[in-house]
């Protein structure tokens, strides 16, 4: 009947008209390319990646230093208007930390960025606690959005006005100062006494206040005048940056009303049995201050390190204790539903059609 041949080439006349973007129900192939970013603490470069939306499946993993990433270098990009997703890792962490992550979204048409954050990745970590950190990151991932959005293998595979930051532990300490956030560096003083014990944040106070007595100074004082260079590389928040998703976030240092600039979506995850930032000191401490909050979901049983991807069997020799999980917790099934709840949050947050 000739009426089946004309919907045909109707229907066909639309597909051609949408953007493509709007076209894949799911995109299979990931590709992966390192990228060098500059970086305005230290004054060098760092390294960093980029996941981006390939027309080539994907075949397995590729072995890239102790992570098997499920993404191919250098792959032919698909084309189109993606939207850009950063994600920043947690203290001592990598640009690879959150690859599945990264890998993910990428499957389902993001572009997503990743970096090195030089003073506070596994090479270096000896900016920790320092203002080159504390005000540092969030600057370091602006330099990340600055540097794929000039970069004319990127920018064309972009859309500048759908960007998102996603972060874990420290980097979502980071994620929330680009989103407008204000902390108080002097509320490390009253967790540590709270928690003692909590080597993770609290290990090193000694440390911290024999420096300060060098100084002449209480290591109140010295938290102040950190405070006090907290724009020392500029403005931490990011107007760019249009929604977040934070999990088992730095977030002691954030007071009553360290939230009243953020405008943003903001998503918040955090294992129940965290011990190195416990909930009710810093996930459930902010859940009520956060007026944008979009959503929130607490892991049953999970330490801090369930964010981490399943470790490959390097790392389960490199870092055991960051490999093991509390009984009952099952963290490849954990990343499947961090992994759904991400694409959902970023398309809804991001107005990204969802195919």
């Amino acid at each position: 009947m000739p009426i089946v041949p004309s919907l045909y080439r109707f229907a066909l006349f639309l597909v051609l008209l949408m953007p493509l973007p709007l076209l894949a129900t799911e995109v299979t192939g990931v590709g992966i390319a390192g990228i060098r970013i500059p970086d305005p603490v230290s004054g060098r470069d760092t390294e960093g990646d980029v996941f981006y939306p390939s027309s080539q499946p994907v075949h397995g993993t590729t072995a890239l230093g102790p992570y098997n990433v499920a993404a191919t270098p250098d792959a032919p990009a698909l084309p189109g208007a993606w939207p850009l997703v950063v994600i920043s890792h947690g203290n001592g962490g990598s640009d690879l930390g959150h690859h599945d992550l990264a890998a993910y979204l990428a499957s389902h048409g993001f572009v997503v960025a990743t970096l090195n954050h030089l003073g506070d990745y596994f090479r270096d970590t000896s900016k920790v606690g320092q203002i080159e950190v504390l005000a540092g990151r969030p600057i370091q991932v602006q330099s990340t959005i600055t540097t794929v959005l000039a970069d004319p293998r990127w920018k064309a595979l972009i859309d500048p006005d759908r960007i998102g930051v996603a972060g874990f532990s420290a980097g979502g300490y980071t994620a929330l100062m680009l989103a407008g956030a204000h902390p108080q560096f002097d509320r490390f003083i009253a967790f540590c006494n709270r928690y003692p014990q909590n080597k993770d944040v609290c290990g090193h106070r000694a440390d911290f206040e024999a420096n300060a007595a060098k100084q002449g100074k209480t290591l109140e004082q010295m938290l102040n005048d950190m405070q006090g260079q907290l724009g020392r590389y500029g403005d931490t928040a990011d107007p760019r940056v249009k929604a977040i998703f934070v999990m088992a976030p730095l977030s002691l240092v954030f007071g009553e009303h360290g939230f009243d600039h953020v405008r943003i979506p903001v998503y918040l995850y955090y294992g129940q049995n965290d011990r190195v930032l416990p909930p009710e000191a810093n996930a459930k401490h902010i859940q009520p201050l956060i007026k944008t909050l979009a959503g929130v979901k607490e892991v049953p049983h999970a330490d801090h390190w369930v964010f981490l991807p399943p470790c490959s069997a390097q790392l389960q020799k490199e870092i055991p204790p960051m490999c093991v999980d509390p009984a009952g917790v099952d963290r490849a099934k954990v990343h499947a539903q961090i992994d759904a709840d991400a694409l959902a949050f970023f398309r809804k947050a991001l107005d990204v059609k969802d195919h």
